[in-house]
């Protein structure tokens, strides 16, 4: 299957969890090893999420070993070179911090640090199996997480505008923090009905967003939830609704095809955007102060950001908007960026707020002369 969704041009990827369940064969033997986060009083219990589990500990060198080894010889041996990292912060059931002890230190000390030797488990054991190019998603990050191959996705976020805005925040400030390589759930993973077209105004907004995001990624699980079928792995849980582009009825398509074009148009660029961010650290999505820092302005603006050096990005966050404001920097003209083209020849100056119609089908995006 494997081989025959490459010849396609799909790469798969598996989610991979750093959790333990004590029924696994492998628990026993990872216990005895000390591959496994300890707990100073209690239970050695850290989650009860579809069974009694304990998280490995990313900060032991020999239970990266031993994880990624497993790993190896069920999912990379098989032809499988991307993974999704997920559940990297690790998540607790009962967040006493100062219970929990890794092996190299208390998790008050030394927390933070997991999802970096997390990322660089499977990093070095890719690098180490002759890997050249390596990235693979992962739900958190800390300092350093970036030279371990990590494009972190914001987690699981609510299907709602407040939640939308603040990926903005999160984005920008996880570029500027030296973490070039950032994505998210297009709508939002918790909730959202494919067929009211509240949320279906929702969607679009987002997936016009997720164009000029460095990862443009859609995923979420929908409303209403589906029968279970099965009682094992992921079956163990009731699936969301579907949640493809045309799951959201003709108009909507049609919006959602547009943007895949429009990404699909900037290839060339974006390969070009990574590649700076891979030798300079430079941001993919980037504050308007980082591209002009010699416009007061550009300090002060929020709600909008430069997508590398050339587009102007405006993304429509508040439902029912259908006009709003955008500031264009000054010591450069600009072009309104349409439907995949410029339209206009440098139709604007810059150093002043514009006040732009944006109907459903159209984000505001200028492209810089």
């Amino acid at each position: 299957m494997i081989a025959e969704l490459r010849t396609l041009g799909i790469e798969l990827m598996v989610s991979i969890w750093p959790t333990v369940d004590k029924r696994s064969p492998n628990y026993p033997a990872m216990l005895e090893a000390g591959h496994l986060i300890r707990t100073d009083r209690g239970m050695r219990t850290a989650m009860d999420f579809m069974g009694d589990t304990v998280h490995f500990d990313a900060t032991n060198p020999s239970a990266r070993k031993y994880v990624w080894s497993v790993a190896k010889k069920n999912y990379y041996d098989k032809g499988i070179k991307v993974f999704w990292l997920d559940e990297a912060e690790p998540e607790y059931s009962v967040y006493d911090f100062d219970n929990y002890r890794y092996y190299a230190g208390s998790n008050l000390q030394v927390g933070n640090v997991y999802p970096v030797d997390y990322a660089r488990t499977f990093y070095e054991g890719q690098q180490l199996a002759g890997q050249k190019q390596i990235v693979n998603l992962i739900r958190c990050a800390w300092a350093g997480s970036q030279k371990f191959g990590a494009l972190v996705w914001s987690g699981d976020i609510a299907s709602s505008w407040s939640s939308f805005r603040n990926q903005l925040a999160a984005g920008l400030n996880m570029g500027i923090a030296g973490i070039p390589w950032w994505t998210t759930d297009i709508g939002g993973f918790h909730g959202g009905d494919p067929k009211d077209p509240a949320f279906r105004e929702l969607l679009v907004r987002w997936f016009q967003w997720g164009a000029f995001c460095p990862v443009m990624r859609l995923h979420g699980d929908r409303e209403p939830k589906q029968p279970q079928v099965g009682h094992s792995g992921g079956a163990a849980c009731r699936s969301g609704a579907p949640n493809e582009v045309w799951s959201y009825g003709e108009e909507v398509y049609e919006i959602l095809r547009k943007y895949l074009q429009v990404r699909e148009g900037m290839r060339e660029y974006i390969r070009g955007l990574m590649k700076e961010a891979h030798e300079k650290g430079t941001p993919v999505m980037r504050t308007m102060f980082y591209e002009f820092p010699n416009d007061e302005r550009c300090w002060e603006v929020e709600g909008q950001y430069m997508f590398g050096g050339r587009y102007l990005c405006a993304p429509v966050l508040e439902a029912g908007q259908l006009v709003r404001k955008v500031y264009l920097p000054k010591g450069c003209k600009w072009c309104v960026f349409r439907d995949g083209g410029q339209k206009g020849q440098a139709d604007y100056d810059g150093g002043q707020t514009l006040e732009i119609a944006c109907p459903l089908e159209w984000m505001p995006v200028f492209s810089r002369q």
